[in-house]
């Protein structure tokens, strides 16, 4: 299909991503996956920088994370629903900028709500401010991917600035009725 065949921005973008999620469909999620994706897609590579871009320029034109949910510093939006096209990974994009954020957290990181992932989540994170990270189960992630593996659990989070993830779920799978841990 040529870029003049797509009804718009949004078509173009999840027919990038077609290819992507047909490698990982049979992939279960995990460190070993996000060292491989890091490796294979990381933010050197062309892939990396072609969806990137994409995603940025979605979100700078207000199609994608374009529904506040606290506020406009914390932003999502589905993509696509999981369907036979997609491999049933649902498509998500998530923006979140811990500037000036009022939450005291350490780094002056900004929180979004807690969630659980039954069957994992694999995480394109795209930092729209230079600087900026997204917590990942393997520390902060400054561009690249992170990988919570099924049945996780935690505060989505970033600091130093905005960052868009480009999140992808098995079925689109993901649970907000979990209570956080008591400290």
């Amino acid at each position: 299909m040529s870029q003049t065949e797509f009804a718009n921005r949004k078509d173009k973008l999840v027919a990038r991503l077609i290819p992507f999620l047909q490698e990982i469909k049979d992939m279960t999620a995990s460190t070993e996956v996000e060292q491989w994706l890091n490796e294979k897609y990381g933010v050197e590579s062309e892939t990396y920088h072609e969806l990137s871009g994409l995603i940025a320029l979605a979100v700078e034109e207000g199609w994608a994370a374009d529904t506040e949910i606290a506020g406009p510093r914390y932003r999502r939006s589905r993509v696509a629903e999981p369907c036979a096209e997609t491999f049933f990974f649902s498509i998500t994009a998530v923006l979140m900028d811990s500037t000036d954020n009022s939450q005291n957290n350490p780094e002056g990181s900004f929180r979004g709500g807690y969630h659980l992932h039954p069957y994992g989540e694999f995480n394109l994170v795209v930092p729209l401010s230079e600087g900026a990270a997204l917590a990942g189960p393997n520390g902060w992630c400054y561009g690249g991917w992170t990988v919570p593996m099924p049945g996780s659990h935690h505060f989505p989070e970033t600091k130093g600035g905005a960052v868009v993830s480009l999140t992808f779920l098995p079925a689109g799978r993901i649970a907000f009725d979990v209570k956080p841990p008591a400290d």
